[in-house]
């Protein structure tokens, strides 16, 4: 795509140089990542200038979306942009390797794919072969990482005690290739969305729930027309509340938050079933923090940003917006801080020990919580 062709496609002479995409930027601060200077050096070059390592510090997290003036999308432009420098070879050492481990393994965690079921454990889930009306997507994080594990063994959990007929893919489950997408490799993204879609189609697969928005994302946003209803697990239990399929037998006596993932709820308006959710477990002390819904706090974990081995912090360290997030918190008299994604727990939790905040807040998953209260 020549310079001028990236300029109209994305609408870029619309852009006001306001600096607001870059003020609201989760990592402006911390990496010098400056969306409204690459949109200027596009505009005003004849060829497409290629910031390397400045480009991996983006999270796709859609806060400059939502808030430019003129509804336009830096973020569709800084992954053409790392597309570039990947087709260029020059990327950094991390990244490479994990496209790579996705290429091999089917996963971004550098574990071999006979792995992927070991979260399972002692639990007895049936396969999708063996027929079921919903597929849950367990997700590479959930899959591999022991922190997650607990959350598709909780969502496990909920799904045998709502006696709903599901199945799992096991060691055949891939990638569904969110962050290989927002890392600009579309190339692999492609082959991962025919992969998938071909899996589905050969398993019969109509209904599918994943406990990952970036999962959610890619199914519903990524993989063009389909042949299959996605949910994220936040719809599917207030459905299954709705239906009194889950019912709440235990009293959770906390003062708990919701924090908001940006793929949950900025890329896709999920915003009131999770609060549906814990709103209706008995004696819970719901607090809403400031910063919530469309202005919540990216954790800095997307865009492929949770593999990536960026540079070292300028002159002197800053906050990290997972930081701030916990802080908040903590101010707030939460005891419990409850997301929906992989991503945020872990950035969080690692937030937790930065800020010598141990003891003083829980971070879990939303059907953690569910699987306490029923």
């Amino acid at each position: 795509m020549e310079v001028q062709d990236l300029i109209q496609k994305n609408n870029l002479t619309e852009c006001i140089q306001c600096g607001v995409c870059s003020g609201c930027c989760p990592v402006f601060r911390s990496f010098k990542f400056n969306v409204r200077r690459i949109i200027r050096d596009i505009i005003l070059s004849d060829k497409i200038i290629l910031p390397e390592n400045e480009l991996w510090s983006c999270t796709t997290c859609s806060t400059c979306k939502i808030r430019c003036p003129r509804g336009l999308n830096p973020v569709d432009v800084i992954i053409y942009l790392r597309k570039l420098v990947l087709d260029d070879g020059h990327v950094l050492r991390s990244i490479r390797d994990t496209l790579e481990s996705v290429r091999i393994h089917g996963n971004p965690w550098r574990r071999v794919q006979r792995e992927r079921s070991e979260w399972l454990q002692n639990l007895t889930v049936k396969n999708i072969s063996q027929g079921a009306e919903l597929l849950y997507f367990v997700g590479c994080t959930p899959s591999y990482d022991p922190r997650i594990q607990n959350v598709a063994r909780a969502m496990v959990e909920c799904l045998n005690g709502a006696k709903i007929n599901f199945g799992i893919l096991g060691d055949e489950e891939v990638c569904c290739g969110n962050e290989v997408y927002g890392l600009g490799e579309t190339a692999l993204f492609n082959y991962l969305v025919d992969k998938n879609l071909k899996m589905f189609e050969q398993y019969c697969v109509e209904h599918v729930v994943t406990t990952c928005p970036h999962c959610y994302n890619a199914f519903k946003n990524k993989y063009g027309r389909i042949n299959f209803e996605v949910h994220h697990h936040t719809q599917f239990i207030v459905d299954l509340i709705d239906k009194e399929k889950i019912r709440f037998r235990k009293e959770f006596k906390k003062n708990v938050a919701y924090h908001d993932p940006c793929f949950l709820g900025r890329v896709n308006s999920l915003y009131d079933e999770p609060r549906k959710i814990i709103e209706s477990i008995p004696k819970v002390n719901f607090i809403e923090l400031e910063r919530c819904r469309e202005k919540s706090l990216c954790c800095e974990g997307g865009g492929g940003r949770i593999w990536v081995d960026l540079p070292a912090y300028p002159i002197k360290r800053i906050e990290r917006s997972s930081e701030i997030r916990i802080k908040e918190a903590v101010d707030a008299g939460v005891d419990i801080l409850v997301t929906a994604c992989p991503f945020c727990i872990l950035m969080l939790e690692d937030a937790i020990k930065s800020t010598r905040s141990e003891g003083l807040i829980q971070v879990m998953d939303i059907v953690e919580l569910v699987s306490k209260a029923i």
